[in-house]
């Protein structure tokens, strides 16, 4: 090299250096974890089912792009835009694993408020990102084993062992159709767990195949005699409502029927006509209050301001109602770190040793030390016990308690092989 060409070499070694020492102080906004500018928006994704044949959640996109909306009206995350970006799950293992590779790209810091069935798929590329996911519907098994998840309702061990107490007020006997596979083999154990706990024996166990277009059988054998203070639940998702128009069809005098949340809701009750149909009377366990209760109405002002018009968006479906609480959680885990980068490694941290969020009275305080996770072996992520329990009353969802109900102890029971 000539005397005259090695100081250009030498500047230009100098610069690159440079470059990459700013790049490794500053970071790199496509890594996960890595720290970003002050000015940079805290991007999140939402995933959810859209227009499929099986069961869509359009309304928890929607209802997280008008939170966005809201927050970013009201000073954003620290000062920073608040970035919301949605992928179509599609009931499609392969398109859940698509959308976490998204997220990835996306510099996502966490993935908030979503609905997918298909855990194995996506929670292996979160893990292997840091990537928290935060309030997931709780359909998936792996939300309540990951310690990348921070789920924020007890998901259907929940729903079932509070069912189980919520009937044992009741009822003498009780009949449980589920669906004939792996996700619906642990419900008998966790609605006896409920039954038991209020004084009453284990429920009678009728499993259904889930694509069935008649349980004409199945309500059959649920009915069985027909005897005063028998109970059935059906607790079959979107299949549901097939069932219980078999039930209505064989019009029992006596035997009532009860739910879980996501397997009914109000649109099912107004769609098989409200308080002239077969679900007036009939009792559900749910997550959060009815949406009538005042603690919504914080949802329903940022819907009827910030979602113009949009919908999709029901204030009465549980998986708007769990987005809702996933984006109260993650706002306030960001907003907590104050002048520290809000990375999917710091929202992590914040979430693993925070003293709990409060959601307005809708969950009990959530919190994820390890002090906090349920001793559950194949549920440990459960933080949040609470239920409500609901009844159908003059066509709508009402509370029939006014407080939050715990079931930690019989969800325990249930794991208990004694």
């Amino acid at each position: 090299m000539t005397d005259r060409r090695r100081p250009l070499a030498l500047r230009l070694r100098a610069t690159a250096a440079s470059a990459a020492t700013v790049s490794l102080i500053g970071g790199c906004a496509s890594l996960p974890g890595a720290p970003s500018t002050s000015t940079e928006p805290v991007v999140v994704m939402t995933w959810a089912p859209e227009g499929t044949r099986a069961n869509n959640m359009s309304g928890m996109p929607a209802m997280a792009q008008a939170y966005s909306r809201y927050v970013n009206a009201n000073g954003g995350i620290n000062g920073r835009e608040l970035k919301v970006v949605t992928c179509n799950e599609g009931h499609d293992s392969v398109k859940a694993a698509r959308c976490a590779r998204r997220a990835v790209t996306e510099g996502a810091v966490a993935v908030v408020g979503s609905y997918s069935e298909h855990g194995r798929s996506f929670m292996p590329t979160l893990e292997a990102a840091g990537i928290p996911y935060v309030g997931g519907y709780g359909i998936a098994s792996e939300e309540f084993t990951s310690a990348s998840s921070y789920p924020v309702n007890g998901g259907t061990p929940a729903l079932l062992a509070g069912n189980g107490r919520q009937l044992a007020d009741s009822c003498e006997r009780v009949s449980l159709v589920r669906p004939d596979s792996i996700a619906g083999d642990p419900m008998p154990d966790f609605l006896s767990s409920g039954l038991t706990a209020g004084g009453r024996g284990t429920a009678r166990d009728i499993m259904v195949a889930h694509d069935s277009t008649d349980y004409t059988s199945q309500a059959h054998a649920a009915i069985g005699d027909d005897l005063p203070s028998s109970c059935v639940s059906a607790v079959l998702g979107e299949r549901t409502d097939t069932f219980f128009d078999s039930f209505r069809r064989l019009k029992p005098d006596n035997t009532r029927i009860a739910s879980v949340l996501g397997s009914i809701d109000q649109s099912l009750v107004d769609r098989t006509g409200g308080a002239d149909g077969p679900l007036e009377g009939a009792w559900a366990t749910g997550w959060y209050p009815p949406a009538d209760d005042p603690r919504w109405d914080d949802m329903r002002k940022v819907v009827r301001t910030h979602a113009f018009g949009d919908n999709r968006i029901d204030i009465s479906d549980p998986g708007a109602q769990t987005t809702w609480i996933a984006y109260t959680v993650f706002t306030s885990a960001a907003r907590a770190l104050g002048d520290k980068p809000v990375t999917a490694r710091t929202i992590a941290r914040e979430l693993d040793n925070g003293e709990g969020i409060g959601t307005g009275g809708l969950t009990q305080r959530l919190s994820w030390r390890y002090s906090d996770l349920l001793a559950v072996h194949d549920y440990p992520r459960i933080v949040n016990t609470s239920v409500t329990f609901q009844v159908v009353r003059n066509g709508r969802l009402t509370a029939m308690r006014d407080r939050l109900v715990d079931v930690r102890v019989m969800l325990e029971g249930a794991d208990d092989p004694a």
